[in-house]
């Protein structure tokens, strides 16, 4: 699958840091999951010289939370660690970031919703924009059980593996 990536643009990724953000609602369970599993396969690809990642909530339910227990235990199962504390979306992420991913459908319309949004709309996506298995949701886990915390770490392993590969394409096309 290599969908278009309109929110990236080559002469960014060739030319400076590429700084991407990954928003779920609570910041505890699939955004900092995808922002860690993001960093750790940057990470072992030797990208982090160009490529940065941090996460945040759509509301403000756990600011200054770390991580939902389960995610955490679910990532050091799959070999990724988690360094995050949780933090809400702000109206400036909109301009520092070059990519806003949502998790949900749910969550990109609350993106939408921040003051001038409007204005930066090229540079949010739905975080399964890249998944091989199709697009749709990343389901949240929350009131599951390991079972659903597992399949988002699925979701987001083989998503991530097609994303950094299309950015790594991009820059060599510069």
């Amino acid at each position: 699958m290599q969908p278009d990536a309109h929110f990236v643009n080559s002469s960014q990724i060739l030319n400076m840091k590429v700084k991407v953000l990954f928003v779920c609602l609570g910041n505890i369970c699939r955004s900092p999951l995808a922002e860690a599993v993001f960093k750790h396969k940057i990470k072992e690809s030797n990208l982090t010289d160009w490529l940065e990642a941090d996460s945040c909530g759509t509301a403000n339910y756990h600011i200054g939370d770390t991580p939902d227990p389960r995610t955490i235990q679910n990532a050091l199962r799959n070999g990724v660690t988690i360094d995050h504390r949780g933090r809400q979306l702000k109206p400036a992420d909109l301009a520092h970031y070059d990519i806003i991913f949502a998790m949900d459908e749910s969550n990109y319309n609350n993106i939408m919703k921040l003051e001038r949004a409007y204005k930066y709309a090229d540079k949010v996506a739905m975080m399964r924009t890249f998944d091989p298995q199709g697009p749709g949701d990343v389901p949240d886990p929350y009131y599951g059980n390991e079972k659903d915390f597992q399949e988002v770490f699925d979701i987001l392993d083989r998503t991530m593996d097609n994303l950094i590969n299309h950015l790594k394409e991009n820059r060599l096309k510069a």
